[in-house]
């Protein structure tokens, strides 16, 4: 079986082929430009590579409700160019297969859970945290949806006692990703992360909004696996410092192996690493070919 990925992200767009046991046969990356030279890209790669089924994972806002006229849609984004932009739609003029739409996040969870940290899990949370903080959800084996996909990167936290910053998100300043996203750590110190030393004092701050944020899904969500991907993460020194974080918090509340004893194999880092997002579609295009 070939299966069609797309990674569809605000900075670039992956695409790949990959088998029913995510073995990945073909994988091009390129620049997120304007939607039209985009599509051209994505249709010039999967063009006679006779696939059966695509899932596509996108950056959001983006439409999945399966009644609303605008399904499928990029809808009221930052990203110039792509508000209200029918994504699905362009895709099946060109390609006449099964297709699914996710979030991008939400497909990186499938992806984990199906081949990488949270395999034979039914229940675990990926987030990634980068240019925007995004969160996806498995729940009883099933991908979280409601009124609209879920926004966890907007969730409020409560600023550190020795934070000044007041926040990047022209919507909420003090939620998470006004917080704690790779614009927020620039804005705030004034240079990339990855320019900052291992034991500045940003990732205190950083590993301290991480775990407020864990803290609330651990208790919502109860999730058997939390990974922690994006940009910011590749920031190794973070993980020790959100886990210790994270049990400070709980204080003892949530009385489960995985928080008291194993936390350094419950918060973790995508297992199949830059390819999370890409695996996911392809989990996404397996759901639709065996019509699960």
């Amino acid at each position: 079986m070939r299966l069609g990925a797309i990674e569809a992200g605000g900075t670039k767009f992956v695409c790949g082929i990959a088998t029913e046991n995510g073995e990945i046969l073909e994988r091009v990356s390129f620049p997120t430009e304007t939607p039209e030279k985009t599509i051209e890209n994505v249709i010039n790669f999967f063009k006679n590579k006779e696939i059966e089924a695509m899932g596509i994972g996108s950056f959001g806002p983006i439409d999945l409700d399966l009644n609303s006229k605008t399904y499928g849609y990029i809808t009221k984004t930052p990203k110039k160019y792509w508000s209200d932009f029918n994504l699905l739609g362009e895709l099946k003029k060109y390609f006449d297969i099964p297709m699914i739409f996710d979030t991008d996040v939400n497909g990186a969870a499938l992806g984990e859970a199906t081949w990488g940290a949270a395999k034979g899990l039914k229940n675990c949370l990926y987030l990634t945290i980068g240019t925007g903080i995004g969160g996806g959800a498995l729940v009883s084996g099933e991908l979280v949806h409601g009124m609209l996909h879920p926004e966890m990167g907007h969730i409020l936290v409560t600023k550190h006692p020795e934070d000044n910053y007041k926040g990047k998100c022209p919507f909420h300043k003090n939620c998470f990703e006004g917080l704690a996203a790779g614009p927020a750590i620039e804005e705030r110190w004034g240079t990339k992360a990855y320019n900052l030393p291992k034991d500045h004092k940003a990732w205190e701050l950083e590993a301290y909004y991480i775990a407020q944020a864990l803290m609330n899904y651990i208790l919502i969500l109860s999730p058997e696996k939390i990974i922690l991907g994006g940009g910011v993460m590749k920031q190794e020194q973070l993980f020790p410092l959100v886990r210790k974080y994270v049990k400070e918090l709980l204080n003892g509340y949530v009385q489960t192996d995985e928080i008291l004893n194993n936390i350094d194999n419950y918060i973790v880092y995508p297992e199949l690493g830059d390819n999370a997002g890409l695996l996911g579609a392809v989990a996404l295009a397996l759901t639709i070919k065996k019509g699960l």
